[in-house]
């Protein structure tokens, strides 16, 4: 991707800190929210969709009108991003937008219809959580260095999957498969639930996963878990190595965040802010989702349009290291 793009996406940043000021001179409707909102998510079942549905079923109670959670799979979650982009800047539509969707899409393709930085106004992080490296337990690999030579030794046979082109799970494969210097087969799925249920069928050999659609079957021996892409080892599999232990540097924790069109008034930011907050360092909060993997991160609409900010050129710059070109 040129680097002019590079620099025109980060001056765009810009926009984030103008947002805010202008933004204080607005104020909310006096009964916001004075109808359901929706909510957007780029998946079908898996791990976002799941979290998704607990904090529309907080809002619910904290708001005092229904949120509704609406599937956009599709696109590398690119169709529900646009969805959101393009709606009013009213409060309510949000979009609970990874990593992959906000920033890895931006980096790993040469156009889309919505830009991060421009399009969305910036709520609040909700958690971040590992990938885990699993593999059916057919495939004859029981560590990474395994998986490696078993793929080294059958070019072009072993395949992966991911929940689409340019998602998290997708480029930590392709960081993977350049690392190792191997040729293995991607396949796109629309979301984990479909991506899971052909890894444990044994139509794909191994991907990078996040823990609700891994953590169960690994238990249940229909998945074998390799390695996680955490700095350290996770407490729910402690004897599980980490991919910097065998790879240094290979570290990806994604991320999900909580964003609304660009343009929605800031008392309506604060208050949906406010109230997720609430719900995130609330103990029942941790009590449920803690024991599955993930991270819960509250934090300021600012500090999440920071990361947002950061990432890009991050990104970019792994991706490129790792001969990864934007299609």
């Amino acid at each position: 991707m040129p680097m002019t793009r590079w620099v025109g996406l980060l001056a765009l940043g810009c926009a984030l800190s103008s947002f805010a000021a202008t933004a204080q001179a607005q104020s909310a409707p006096a009964d916001y929210p004075g109808r359901p909102v929706r909510m957007i998510v780029a998946f079908t079942g898996g791990l976002v969709d799941t979290f998704t549905r607990a904090v529309a079923q907080y809002l619910t109670g904290t708001l005092g009108q229904p949120v509704v959670v609406e599937n956009r799979p599709g696109a590398s979650q690119a169709i529900g991003a646009e969805a959101a982009a393009r709606s009013a800047p009213d409060g309510y539509t949000l979009f609970v937008g990874t990593q992959s969707g906000l920033v890895l899409n931006t980096v790993a393709r040469k156009s889309l219809p919505y830009d991060p930085l421009r399009d969305f106004a910036p709520i609040s992080n909700l958690f971040t959580t590992p990938f885990y490296l699993v593999a059916n337990p057919s495939v004859a690999a029981t560590t990474v260095q395994e998986l490696v030579a078993l793929a080294r030794s059958q070019p072009g046979k072993l395949s992966f999957a991911s929940i689409g082109r340019g998602s998290g799970h997708h480029l930590a494969a392709e960081m993977f498969r350049s690392w190792a210097k191997i040729d293995v087969l991607h396949v796109p799925f629309q979301g984990s639930d479909r991506s899971s249920i052909a890894l444990i069928a044994g139509q794909v050999d191994f991907m990078f996963e996040g823990p609700v659609s891994t953590l169960p079957h690994i238990r249940a021996g229909k998945l074998r878990a390799l390695a996680s892409t955490s700095d350290k080892r996770t407490d729910l599999l402690p004897g599980l190595p980490t991919m910097s232990e065998i790879v240094p540097g290979f570290v990806i924790t994604p991320w999900i965040g909580l964003v609304a069109p660009a343009g929605v008034p800031r008392p309506i930011i604060d208050r949906l802010n406010r109230e997720i907050g609430n719900m995130l360092r609330s103990p029942a909060t941790r009590e449920r989702f803690l024991p599955i993997g993930i991270e819960l991160t509250p934090s300021t609409p600012e500090e999440l349009g920071a990361r947002l900010r950061a990432d890009i050129p991050e990104w970019a710059r792994i991706m490129r290291d790792a001969g990864i070109q934007p299609e």
